[in-house]
């Protein structure tokens, strides 16, 4: 039963793969960029704010940060898969738009390589989405009336691998591997009322890549108390793959070439401190350098990406017999910038969640909603409902039975 049970989960890794093609969203601000960026916390941080640099616990699996891996026990192998629902509401002008869609948000696991010395993980995770669809009817001095319509789709998916050292009793050190690939496609198409040719312009852009991210914790149990300070570090580097720049007229006219962008240096650090196995309070501040990386459209202007977040977790009573005792609840905010200057503002969210764990088995479901709001009243704005669920399952396959 158990070497079936673990067969479905690796046969699962693999397919995910391909469900990740079907992950979207509908946001106008998906258009700039590389589309909206995910921070890939897991889903039991989503509700402290999205945390993660600091965070290390063995009930977690935490590809935020690769240092963290070691915390898996001995015995122990992980597997974590997370689906979201979301509901947004876009104001402009012209009135108000709601819509919702839903998404498989990642799916990782993790194992001991060397007793408490070494762990590793495994993931398959978003590292960007674009998904858009507007338009808009002008006219050409009162002559010429045309519909200008903006479409975007597609996205970068990573495959990633994470080995997490214990150098020292108090320190650990970690690196990721993402082998990133995903294909982004932007058009722009204006039709005419009059009797003139429409005007197509597809711009789509391939990505096959790999990029390294390293981490690093200091950390410290006392009693019933613990702490925890990370930090976590990528280089900048130069983007591999291809643009293919389609523009339809009365003719064709195709034109290749190599992407001359980058990703961008990111750096970041955290703090957890746990009491009495109670409360816990964390805070992380990350910075993607977007302002000094190039990006192949230079109509794009992109601009460093900060992002401060907090997070508080309460457990009543871990040795508690109800089963409400036992239940941690979950509260978090976090300030983000925008990456693009051509979005206005900054990203605020707020998120609440608990978690129930199962009798008898080391199995944990999250939930968490989060609120935010980005853009601006005078010219767009984005108000989103998000609902994450996830499912961590805790197996002993390294247990060994003695007859």
């Amino acid at each position: 039963m158990k070497l079936r049970f673990r067969l479905n989960i690796l046969l699962l890794f693999c397919c995910v793969i391909s469900v990740y093609a079907q992950n979207n969203t509908h946001s106008p601000f998906s258009r700039y960029g590389y589309g909206e960026m995910n921070d890939n916390v897991p889903g039991a941080y989503r509700a402290l704010g999205g945390v993660g640099i600091g965070m290390r616990d063995n009930k977690v699996i935490n590809p935020s940060q690769p240092a963290s891996y070691t915390v898996v026990d001995s015995a122990t192998f992980m597997f974590d898969l997370a689906a979201s629902g979301m509901w947004n509401m876009y104001h402009d002008a012209t009135g108000a738009k709601n819509r919702g869609n839903g998404n498989l948000e990642y799916i990782t696991m993790q194992f001991p390589i060397w007793k408490q010395h070494i762990g590793m993980s495994l993931g398959v995770t978003p590292y960007s989405m674009i998904g858009y669809n507007f338009s808009a009817i002008d006219s050409l001095n009162s002559d010429y009336h045309y519909t200008m319509s903006y479409e975007g789709k597609g996205g970068i998916t990573e495959i990633y691998g994470g080995l997490s050292f214990n150098i020292l009793d108090w320190f650990a050190a970690g690196v990721n591997l993402y082998y990133m690939f995903g294909r982004i496609t932007n058009t722009k198409a204006i039709a005419f009322t009059e009797n003139l040719y429409p005007v197509n312009e597809d711009n789509i852009l391939h990505i096959n890549d790999i990029r390294l991210k390293y981490g690093a914790q200091i950390f410290h149990d006392f009693g019933d108390n613990a702490f925890c300070i990370g930090a976590v570090f990528e280089n900048k580097k130069k983007l591999h793959g291809d643009v293919v720049l389609v523009e339809t007229t009365a003719t064709d006219t195709i034109k290749n070439s190599t992407v001359d962008s980058e990703f961008p240096m990111m750096w970041g650090v955290g703090a957890m401190y746990k009491w009495s196995n109670r409360l816990t309070v964390s805070a992380d501040y990350s910075r993607y350098c977007w302002g000094s990386a190039k990006y192949f459209d230079s109509s794009v202007r992109l601009q460093d990406r900060g992002k401060i977040a907090v997070g508080v977790e309460y457990v009543n009573n871990p040795l508690g017999r109800r089963y409400i005792d036992h239940m941690p609840w979950r509260l978090g905010v976090s300030v983000t910038d925008q990456y693009v200057k051509d979005i206005p503002g900054k990203e605020f969210s707020i998120s609440i969640g608990t978690a129930f764990p199962l009798h008898n088995v080391a199995t944990v479901f999250n939930t968490s909603i989060e609120y935010g709001y980005r853009g601006s009243a005078v010219t767009l704005s984005e108000h989103y409902l998000r609902l994450t669920v996830n499912v961590s399952v805790n197996e002993n396959w390294f247990f060994k039975r003695r007859l």
